[in-house]
């Protein structure tokens, strides 16, 4: 069943944007995008801190430049990722070749997966940073709560790429055991070497002979030749 390995819609068929919205795998990935901009953007926006005695900005996870780096970076690549197979989504059911679809599901998961990774060590840098930030580094509380919603979306993060990880598993299962990821695939409307053809009755149909093919046995072919005694009828 094609709808179920990976999108919906036939090989070869026109985009569908109400049953792309609806699909379990592309909500997950808008998500995951909103989350990706709340966290790079809390950082780019309110991580950075201004002391009276320094003229250079710090980070606000304890003066440390790789954790608001790392978090930027992971965020904006993130937003990029998502984008990227937003656009596979859409794209997917114009695809015709059977390994590019297999190969597109498996991209899914092991991306999926990998940003899912990405994601745990940028909760766990963010949020080790933070607890051990020093209180005099910012007396006012200045980015305190873009700071702790980065950490959030960080966590909650991890989920929806994992979750995207498990769905694209699930469609890989489907489509490897339907003839989707088939070598030898074929949609059975355009197939014009069915073995199966229509069965005609032989007391309603014509004669084998009359109809010019090449049957000659009976009904009971498979049974033996009476050898020596035959019934006399009385």
């Amino acid at each position: 069943m094609e709808g179920g390995a990976y999108g919906a819609g036939k090989a070869g068929g026109a985009f569908d944007p109400y049953t792309l919205v609806r699909q379990p795998h592309t909500i997950l990935r808008v998500v995951s995008w909103v989350f990706s901009i709340v966290v790079f953007g809390s950082i780019v926006n309110e991580g950075y801190l201004n002391s009276p005695s320094e003229s250079e900005e710090f980070c606000i996870y304890n003066r440390n430049p790789n954790a608001c780096g790392y978090g930027v970076t992971v965020g904006v690549l993130a937003f990029l990722t998502c984008l990227l197979y937003l656009a596979l989504d859409v794209y997917f059911p114009q695809i015709s070749s059977v390994k590019d679809r297999k190969k597109a599901v498996l991209s899914d998961i092991g991306v999926s997966a990998f940003w899912a990774f990405l994601w745990f060590v940028a909760f766990c840098f963010l949020a080790n940073q933070w607890q051990v930030s020093e209180p005099k580094d910012n007396p006012l509380n200045e980015g305190t709560d873009a700071a702790r919603a980065a950490i959030a979306f960080s966590f909650f993060s991890i989920f929806t790429w994992a979750g995207q990880a498990v769905l694209a598993f699930q469609r890989y299962q489907i489509g490897a055991d339907s003839a989707l990821f088939s070598q030898d695939y074929m949609d059975p409307s355009q197939d014009s070497s069915m073995p199966y053809a229509p069965y005609v009755e032989p007391s309603t149909g014509p004669e084998p002979t009359s109809m010019g093919g090449t049957y000659q046995q009976p009904a009971s072919a498979f049974e033996p030749e009476p050898q020596g005694y035959q019934s006399q009828g009385y």
